[in-house]
């Protein structure tokens, strides 16, 4: 149960203490709380027994305000003189206890009012705003046999209010224990009810916004019992227990989180707002690389987990609406939404053409752009939708190089025009191409400006048949 104080303290919860007596169950020392000073270099002073708290019995894990001034920790019944009678003996509970600093000194120990020799209650986090106080508990209303997750509000003195059981999104019959809250309102816990690698898992839910508990994965889980999870925002670290090397040993592990981002991609229809399913959605990287390709379901979602700090591109697609790509931008994590709303494509095929925004090339190139594979799409929704067309490609170049140069590059991009085609489920048959050079000029001009050549060098589609 290692935490961070504000002060740089790291505080955690030990039987490493072996001239002490040990504890039956086990044959280990009883526990301790132990402070030590954590660097900004990340290495830790060694460790001391927290003797202002400490008692013959078990005591820790704890919990620290953000001020630093008061100290939530469990600890035995037996400080209060309780205990429970079980077959004749007397067995200790776990209780909750506060207790506050004053001089650099923790002192003021105080047992919580709703402990009870019915049950225990334990492992306590509390919220960055001191206000409301979580802790795992075996108590009257636990949905299990084993301990739940509860959380209390604060009121001030020892005054407190009803506990609550957090329920169903975190709570399962199996046991849930070792509650961490951090700064932005996230509980972290730990459950073996629930599915995972094995033993106890840590997990974590966002209670105002998460439908239900996520596992924080590999490589945090193990096979083993993984527990007591905390995180230091302003570190960037974490820390939890683990018995993962064997020998039923706990031991502290620190965690740094990788930064990710979650895109969530929206496809919808741009002039009715509903949503596309079906729609193909590409995410590229920074350098144009297609990374992953997805396709949207009833609700036009598609959610990608990116890295931060970096740019990403969405490529979206889906019959009967003009292609489109969609930003993403550098973030430092946290949720980005992607607004990937789609023109539906509307064709008009007149006596002779299908008529369309000019489909123009690059100098001296064939291949498709990005625009111009916009204008194919919808050339190709209009021969779908009109199964008798037959259709002519009329390819053109300016009239830069030569008459026997242009009419190659006119024939090479009629050529990738009417791949294009077939490759998004035309016949070969209804779809043909004609370079024509420079001999068909658009703008008839002698010295040609830019604009003018770029208007020059375009193709037409000429209906044959229909």
């Amino acid at each position: 149960g290692g935490v961070i104080s504000d002060d740089n303290t790291f505080y955690f919860a030990s039987s490493r203490n072996t001239s002490r007596k040990t504890y039956g169950r086990d044959e280990q020392p009883y526990m301790d709380i132990y402070y030590a000073t954590y660097n900004d270099n990340g290495s830790i002073t060694e460790p001391k027994p927290l003797t202002d708290i400490n008692t013959k019995h078990h005591d820790g894990p704890l919990a620290i305000t953000a001020d630093g001034n008061t100290m939530y920790f469990a600890s035995e019944s037996f400080r209060e003189g309780d205990s429970e009678k079980v077959k004749g003996q007397k067995n200790s509970l776990i209780y909750l206890y506060k207790a506050t600093k004053e001089n650099g000194k923790w002192g003021n120990v105080v047992a919580l009012p709703f402990n009870n020799t019915k049950w225990s209650t334990g492992n306590p986090s509390v919220s960055k705003d001191g206000k409301t106080l979580y802790f795992a508990s075996n108590r009257k209303g636990s949905l299990g046999t084993g301990t739940d997750i509860w959380k209390v509000d604060v009121k001030g003195g020892n005054s407190y209010g009803e506990p609550v059981n957090l329920g169903t999104k975190v709570n399962t019959e199996g046991r849930e224990d070792y509650p961490y809250i951090d700064g932005d309102d996230r509980l972290f816990f730990s459950s073996d009810g629930r599915k995972g690698f094995g033993g106890l898992d840590i997990f974590y839910i966002d209670e105002k916004k998460d439908n239900e508990s996520k596992n924080v994965g590999l490589p945090v889980n193990s096979g083993k019992d993984d527990f007591a999870f905390s995180f230091n925002k302003e570190k960037n670290i974490g820390f939890f227990s683990s018995n993962r090397d064997g020998n039923n040993v706990d031991k502290l592990y620190s965690a740094t989180p990788v930064c990710g981002v979650e895109a969530i991609v929206m496809v919808k229809d741009a002039e009715t707002g509903k949503a596309i399913a079906s729609a193909k959605v590409a995410i590229l990287d920074d350098k144009r690389n297609v990374i992953e390709t997805r396709t949207s379901g009833a609700d036009g979602k598609v959610t990608y987990n990116v890295d931060c700090d970096r740019a990403y591109t969405v490529q979206v697609s889906a019959d009967q609406y003009e292609n489109n790509t969609f930003p993403i931008a550098k973030t430092k994590g946290g949720t980005v939404n992607v607004a990937a709303n789609l023109n539906p494509i509307k064709v008009v095929v007149q006596d002779t053409v299908i008529a369309l925004n000019e489909i123009y090339f690059e100098y001296n190139k064939s291949n498709i752009t990005k625009e111009a594979a916009f204008e194919l799409d919808k050339a190709v929704e209009a021969m779908k939708a009109n199964p008798a067309l037959v259709v002519m490609v009329k390819a053109h170049t300016d009239s830069r190089g030569t008459d026997k140069y242009n009419m190659s590059l006119s024939n090479r991009r009629a050529k990738s025009t009417v791949q294009y085609i077939i490759s998004k489920g035309i016949a070969k048959n209804r779809i043909s191409g004609q370079g024509y050079g420079e001999s068909e000029p658009k703008v008839k001009c002698t010295t040609c400006t830019e604009e003018e050549h770029a208007q020059n060098r375009r193709s037409e589609f000429i209906i044959v048949k229909q």
